[in-house]
């Protein structure tokens, strides 16, 4: 018997069901687009206008017509569609869904790291704070961030934060020399080889999949290393049947409506587990999305100083990324 079970797309009972179709109907009222992260619990994820990674996320953010943005994510997440919305309600269904791994980059200490490296080009990992962001000049997704390390002249010092294994996984990448920031995801750094390999052993003809943000243990053993976006377009792309997915489960959601065909296993962060979670991407419940969409809060609100500073290392991404 195995240990590890693949993962079974959850029946929809009727009280979600009335909140699906409740939540439909205010969004036609309210002319609002709902944009959440594959993280977010599945039926959040059916509410949804837009379901996709930070960048794809970002890039609705800047092109909708809506008058009113709902983001079902964490806090930087709202905060950014805030910043490429200046004039919109954005709103969030639970404000207090914060990231630790933001958190862990304190503006002033980070002030301080660039002053000792005055020559460097700053490049934020958009899991920042708005004060984070505009203390950079270029703000990267963890699908563009060689794309963006790429375009800096090689000559150039180049300061990444706040996570160190993205960064670090760029850094061995390019073979290019970084100063990174130690910050870390705690959902992927929690994962370790000795764990997943057990999930390996059951399921020998699986391909491992990892997100940048694990561990280099991780990512060496690794079939494919990616985004969240892009490890969704590689268990649609490739051959395989099996895949042990290393990253926050609630991709495994759309990864199976996709490829109903296929297994996907969480990856183990313990002996036996179903994964990492992220509780705050959890907070985001259709409870909350729907009573958000009724009251009009809690509304993302940026000072108008720090959102013009913040947005501007956004722009150069999304036209660095064009």
């Amino acid at each position: 018997m195995k240990t590890f079970l693949p993962y079974r797309i959850p029946a929809l009972d009727d009280e979600e069901r009335a909140l699906l179709e409740r939540i439909e109907t205010l969004k036609k009222e309210r002319n609002a687009v709902i944009l959440a992260h594959y993280y977010t619990v599945p039926r959040v994820q059916d509410a949804a206008d837009v379901v996709g990674d930070s960048l794809a996320l970002a890039r609705a953010a800047e092109e909708t017509d809506a008058e009113v943005i709902v983001f079902a994510g964490v806090y930087f997440m709202g905060e950014t569609a805030k910043l490429l919305n200046p004039d919109k309600l954005v709103l969030m269904p639970d404000n207090s869904a914060g990231c630790p791994l933001a958190d862990s980059c304190p503006t002033d200490e980070f002030r301080a790291f660039k002053k000792e490296h005055p020559d460097a080009t700053v490049v934020s990992y958009i899991n920042s704070t708005a004060e984070i962001k505009a203390e950079s000049d270029i703000v990267c997704t963890s699908s563009n961030a060689e794309h963006i390390v790429r375009q800096i002249p090689e000559d150039k010092p180049v300061i990444f934060g706040p996570d160190r294994n993205l960064g670090g996984y760029i850094q061995r990448k390019l073979g290019r020399d970084m100063i990174i920031w130690q910050g870390y995801c705690y959902v992927h750094d929690a994962y370790s080889w000795d764990y997943i390999a057990r999930a390996a052993a059951e399921y020998p003809q699986a391909r491992v999949i990892a997100h940048p943000e694990c561990r280099p243990e991780v990512l060496d053993h690794a079939d494919f290393v990616g985004s969240t976006g892009a490890l969704l377009a590689y268990t649609e792309e490739s051959d395989a049947a099996e895949f042990i997915v290393a990253t926050e489960p609630g991709i495994l959601y759309e990864m199976k409506k996709r490829s109903p065909g296929k297994s996907f296993i969480a990856a183990p962060a313990t002996s036996g587990s179903s994964g990492s979670v992220c509780t705050q991407m959890k907070q985001n419940s259709l409870k909350k999305l729907c009573e958000c969409l009724e009251r009009s809060e809690p509304e993302i609100v940026v000072d108008k100083d720090l959102a013009e500073a913040a947005l501007r290392p956004i722009r150069r991404m999304l036209e660095m990324s064009a």
